[in-house]
């Protein structure tokens, strides 16, 4: 156990902060877990079960609140989940080839950097509310949660930009619908990786790195927008994910 601190105390450290920042805008983390498992010699199967363990873990706290809050719209989020959830699930099913994930890897790092650099205007914009259509919702979810179950994340990350830009609805209910998104996406992803029969997980780490998080995601989910503005943590965090995006792209192509 020692050793493990030893070895991956960074690791431990940078998992603690990201779900802290993460959870305290509605998010899980997952795909700056991933930027952060993709450097470190683990293997990229196991990265993307690590990384959907603790977006579970992260973003549990955040639908129970919102859902104290009565904040979920279920009439306008299951035509969302509905068909995203199996394709997830096939997604993580899917055996890919380590240079094809780390491919998938860094352009899902680069859209979320993108993402969250643009998001000052999605925040701070005056919502008009758009009226609800539940085939384009459909086809929303189905695309993202078929590579969010590929890569290993749960596509809240593509998800919240694309409801802000339509006007789907208010802010604080497109998070709530975000982190569902994310909670049911995630266990779909990691029910198909673990029906591959190449599933491995590294406990010994993983556990750590699961009681990290959701540690640190009750602090951020409590803590809010309390210190820090969604702009604030989005702006920093794109960054460094911009940069670990280019960089697995370069490993991948060289």
């Amino acid at each position: 156990m020692i050793a493990l601190f030893t070895d991956y105390g960074l690791i431990i450290f940078l998992f603690f902060v990201i779900s802290i920042l993460y959870s305290s805008v509605g998010f899980g983390g997952g795909s700056s877990y991933l930027a952060i498992l993709a450097f470190t010699g683990i293997a990229f199967s196991q990265i993307r079960a690590t990384a959907l363990l603790c977006n579970i873990v992260v973003v549990i706290g955040n639908v129970y609140l919102f859902y104290r809050q009565k904040e979920l719209r279920w009439k306008k989020i299951i035509p969302i989940v509905l068909f995203s959830v199996p394709f997830a699930f096939l997604g993580g099913y899917l055996k890919i080839n380590q240079q094809l994930f780390f491919i998938l890897l860094g352009f899902t790092l680069l859209f979320a950097a993108i993402s969250m650099w643009l998001s000052k205007k999605i925040i701070t914009s005056d919502v008009k509310i758009s009226k609800s259509k539940p085939l384009k919702n459909s086809l929303y979810g189905s695309f993202i949660g078929f590579i969010s179950g590929m890569v290993g994340i749960g596509g809240g990350i593509f998800l919240s930009p694309i409801l802000h830009l339509t006007n789907w609805d208010t802010p604080k209910r497109i998070a709530a619908t975000a982190s569902f998104f994310i909670l049911v996406n995630s266990i779909s992803g990691l029910l198909g990786q673990y029906s591959n029969p190449d599933f491995y997980i590294d406990w010994n780490l993983t556990s750590i790195l699961l009681i990290t998080v959701l540690i640190g995601g009750q602090i951020g989910s409590r803590m809010s927008n309390r210190y820090f503005t969604p702009i604030q943590l989005k702006k920093t965090t794109a960054i460094l994910i911009a940069f670990v995006s280019l960089r697995v792209l370069w490993k991948a192509a060289f």
